[in-house]
């Protein structure tokens, strides 16, 4: 997992470098300011006197000595607990040796801890008492400057308030930022322009390094302060140099980790010491996300992959401006390169079953602010396995799943029923669990095999109580049942592919239980034969249909509607108020010691992942789940179109036949064109044999046209007004068409004239459709009717009778409307741009969904009648779900598009332009343009192989097109 591979290139680079120092040994929300090589002078002044050689680090918390010698300790001396700071001699006591040592910096304290001796990571040694440690700088004309700094980070340290003690380090920190700018040198071409240049800190778990942010026209750069080779390796498209080759002046090594190469270049100072640079191209970043840091509005992630998460660089921000000043850069130069992609164009990509049950949780995930490089917003997933004691997993059986309907809290009833009892006598604010889903100690409790500095970092060099470490995946679920405080989710590696976090490899002394047992590869459930049969059985269980079935449902709680407000109070899923998005304003917080202790309590306490979706979130569509009815890929108004027999390569249809045809939509080719109306066309429709084709048009006529001998046979004008649209009634033997003149025309094909009209509105008619005996017009009176229509015993003989069933009012004019493909559901748009969608059986609104800024042009259900698609004046394609009336996906082109036939993935759409257009939904772009009308292409109509298309426009043509394979 992503934190896995972060984790090996850190120790990988960590072994390149020969150094053990790392940032983890600084104290939470300290930093490293300077290092110096130095001599650490042990038995000062004695026959016994010995140095030893290293490197001094100046921290705003501590003082850090590194030796070179992995044999020796790192010395870590905490400046609180310094007594004395000085200049080694200065005093006369030890004048004597003052020459020897005239670089030396004297520390006196009462502490001092003892880290990695042999190399060997474990829980830090203590050693108290009173000290004095003598160190000798190589460089003696730095140490009045050392010694300076040091006593001014003594004064804010003993600082009896935190509050005060972090506005004197931040102020340290800023000015010498100030002193200090990006290296122009450093620009990978003389040619780069830059664009901007700030400060800023690169984030990592639990730290992060201060530094100067420059973009240029091609690159973004982050330059450390301090000189940390602190390296997130960047993604790219070839390995630049082989592992550990060095070349002048320039050290260039890679990672070969899982597949991927990646590189980074750092430049050699003096005495070799590495002065690195993250340096991205922006041509490589794929996407970009703000991010909230320490509640915070600050932080910015870029990435250069398509799916990980694990990003080449977090930037944390002091002026959120320049934040947001970064961003509209790197997004702008994006616009021309990469697709944006929101959460419900993932959703819909999902529901398809483009992305698997873990793809689709890794992006949302990454869209609500989680990522690996901020443990307190570590990317959370759910518990989908419920039984930890059979011998085998039957993952056909519902019983082995977790409810994924309720929190962890809300599983067990009976701690349930207590933790409500308390949740109604507690004062306001009020929360049910005291403890959070996602934490840092969580995640690190489940990582401390593969992270143990992390581990030491946190709990201040020290391991947890062996007892209380991820000894058992048996255990630590029973524990989030029963606990009373414990209520944790899991992490992405669970389901991931890499058994590293579940084996102490690394042989760390993790602890003896009671027991007698010590700490070491986690215990694994009965029907896990290896840590690898472990995470393949995990993974097969969030790929399941029961889990693909209800994920939803988690969704909601930890994304979705669920998560605040009324229903999470419902679905007993609520916690700590500061541990949400906009619980408290920082800002606001005047106390500096009140905002650092209600800060360090947020991000201990772990943070509720940013708010996705307010509305329920829709199920994914499994083969228990899809609509029985025949599937569809065109309009309804011709839904009841028969098979034609006639010139198609193939008869029976099959989804994989229509499957071929839609994959292949973008070979359409024009056949054939022909100008029969004297205005715009506005409607289109096919007899059963193929042979006669019906239009109607603005020009108020509707005309029969032969597709055999390609000539005009039939025109007929039944007002002065436009028609609308048109439909043929099965049969063949009556062509129905609306008019603007507020009515509805029955003409019948055997007796060459009007057969009946039905006045049915107060304004013009916008659209209409038929199935099974039922008409359903569309007007711009703000209604759309439901008819019931008895056909004659012989055509053209005897009027329709029609009974109004229903009237579906609208607060003002339906330009559209749409059938199901079983006819239980219709969809209408209206002038204004909402989207309705009406349940037939009770006449009742399920969701209205203000989809447009403008008119809605044209609206169809999916072939499965799980989506509804709209185009609108305002240029959009918004997909809706159906059961959820959530807007999962959104594009946009430069025009209206006026009409549209879909498969439910791909679109292919007429534009105000008169070209066709078709669109991948789950890819979120447009894949080819087909240049056709010279006006706006205002309707179309396709057979039911998917190989054939019509299309009618404002420049009076009708245009025939095939698909050639």
């Amino acid at each position: 997992m992503a934190f896995i591979r972060k984790k090996r290139r850190e120790q990988q680079l960590q072994l390149y470098s020969k150094e053990r120092f790392s940032l983890l040994l600084l104290n939470l929300e300290e930093y490293y300011f300077e290092q110096h090589t130095a001599n650490h002078i042990q038995h000062k002044g004695s026959q016994n006197e010995r140095k030893i050689r290293g490197s001094l680090k100046i921290c705003s918390k501590s003082v850090i000595f590194e030796p070179d010698a992995t044999s020796q300790p790192i010395i870590k001396i905490p400046l609180r607990d310094c007594i004395k700071i000085g200049k080694h001699g200065e005093n006369g006591a030890n004048r004597h040796f003052a020459k020897a040592v005239s670089g030396g910096i004297s520390l006196t304290f009462s502490q001092v801890y003892f880290i990695k001796e042999h190399n060997i990571v474990a829980p830090y040694k203590i050693e108290r008492g009173t000290m004095e440690y003598v160190f000798e700088l190589d460089v003696s004309g730095k140490v009045e400057g050392v010694v300076e700094t040091l006593l001014q980070l003594h004064r804010a340290s003993c600082l009896d308030k935190l509050g005060d003690q972090t506005a004197m380090i931040t102020a340290i920190l800023q000015s010498r930022l100030a002193r200090t700018s990006f290296d122009k040198n450093r620009f990978q071409s003389v040619s780069e322009k830059l664009h901007m240049e700030c400060k800023a800190e690169m984030v990592t778990p639990l730290v992060t390094n201060p530094g100067h942010v420059c973009i240029t026209d091609t690159n973004l750069y982050f330059q450390p302060l301090n000189g940390y080779p602190i390296c997130i390796c960047h993604l790219s498209s070839q390995c630049r140099a082989a592992c550990g080759t060095a070349v002048t002046g320039q050290l260039q090594f890679c990672c070969c980790d899982a597949g991927n190469i990646f590189s980074c270049t750092m430049t050699l100072g003096s005495r070799g010491h590495t002065k690195p640079m993250v340096q991205i191209t922006l041509h490589d970043v794929r996407r970009i996300y703000k991010r909230r840091h320490g509640l915070m509005p600050l932080g910015l992630e870029v990435f250069c992959t398509e799916d990980d998460l694990c990003s080449d660089v977090y930037l944390k921000f002091y002026e959120r401006q320049d934040r947001d000043d970064l961003y509209f850069y790197i997004a702008t130069y994006l616009e021309h390169h990469v697709a944006e992609r929101t959460a419900e164009g993932y959703t819909l990509q999902w529901q398809r079953g483009l992305l698997s049950n873990y793809q689709y949780l890794l992006h949302l995930n990454t869209l609500a602010d989680r990522s690996c490089n901020d443990l307190s917003q570590y990317p959370v997933f759910p518990w989908v396995v419920g039984d930890y004691s059979s011998s085998e997993l039957d993952l056909s059986n519902p019983g082995t799943f977790r409810d994924l309907s309720k929190p962890v809290g809300a599983l067990n009833k009976e701690r349930l029923e207590r933790l409500l009892t308390r949740y109604q006598e507690m004062p306001e604010p009020k929360f049910m669990y005291g403890s959070h889903y996602s934490s840092p100690g969580y995640v690190l409790f489940y990582l401390v095999r593969i992270a143990p500095e992390y581990m030491l970092c946190l709990q201040n060099g020290r391991f947890d109580n062996a007892d209380r470490m991820f000894n058992s995946i048996a255990e630590t679920w029973k524990n989030c049942l029963d606990g009373a405080t414990d209520f944790k989710e899991l992490i992405p590696e669970f389901y991931g592919d890499d058994v590293s976090f579940l084996v102490n490899s690394l042989k760390l002394d993790l602890g003896k239980r009671q027991g007698g047992q010590m700490v070491d590869d986690v215990e694994l459930p009965p029907w896990a034969r290896s840590p690898e049969d472990f995470l393949q059985k995990s993974r097969d269980a969030l790929e399941s249909d029961y889990v693909s079935e209800h994920l939803h449902e988690w969704i909601d709680l930890v994304f979705g509607y669920k998560q605040k407000g009324r229903d999470a109070v419902g679905a007993h899923n609520v916690f700590h108020p500061l541990t949400y998005e906009g619980g408290v304003d920082l800002n606001s917080i005047e106390d500096p010691d009140e905002k650092v202790a209600m800060l360090t309590q947020i991000l201990e306490f772990g943070q509720t992942p940013k708010q996705l979706f307010v509305t329920p979130h829709p199920r994914r569509i499994t083969p228990k789940f899809k609509s029985l009815a025949q599937p569809s890929s065109y309009n309804a108004s011709t839904a009841d179109t028969p098979v034609s027999p006639g010139e198609e390569s193939f008869e029976d249809l099959t989804e994989e036949s229509r499957t071929l045809a839609w994959s292949n939509i973008t070979r359409l080719q024009l056949h054939e064109q022909h100008k029969i109306h004297k205005e715009a066309v506005t409607g289109i429709a096919v007899s059963r044999s193929g042979s006669s084709v019906f239009t109607t048009s603005q020009d108020s006529t509707l005309k029969m046209f032969s597709k055999e001998s390609k000539m005009l046979q039939r025109s007929i004008s039944f007002s002065n007004m436009a028609l609308s649209s048109c439909l043929l009634l099965p049969g063949d033997a009556t062509v129905v068409s609306s008019s603007w003149d507020n009515n509805v025309y029955f003409y019948s094909i055997a007796f060459g004239r009007r057969q009946d009209t039905l006045m049915g509105h107060d304004d013009a008619v916008s659209k209409i459709c038929w199935h099974d005996n039922r008409l359903y017009s569309a007007s711009w009176d703000s209604t759309v009717k439901v008819w019931s229509g008895v056909p004659a015993e012989m055509p053209g003989s005897r009027r329709h009778q029609f009974d109004l069933l229903a009237e579906l009012e609208h607060d003002v004019s339906v330009d559209t409307i749409s059938l199901s493909a079983a006819s239980t559901l219709l969809v209408s748009g209206t002038k204004e741009g909402t989207v309705t969608i009406w349940d037939l059986t009770a006449a009742t609104v399920l969701h209205q969904i203000p989809c447009h800024s403008g008119t809605v042009c044209d609206t169809a259900f999916s072939p499965d009648s799980r989506h509804v698609l709209s185009a609108g004046e305002d240029g959009c394609l918004n997909v809706v779900d159906v059961q959820t009336g959530m807007l999962i996906s959104s594009m946009t082109s430069e025009e209206p598009q006026r009409c549209f036939l879909w498969d439910g993935n791909s679109v292919l759409s007429g534009s105000q332009s008169g070209e066709l257009l078709v669109w991948d939904l789950l890819g979120g772009k447009i894949r080819e343009r087909i240049r056709g009308h010279t006006g706006a292409v205002t309707c179309m109509w396709m057979n039911d192989q998917c190989s054939s298309v019509i299309t009618g426009g404002e420049d009076r043509q009708i245009m025939f097109w095939k698909l050639q394979y």
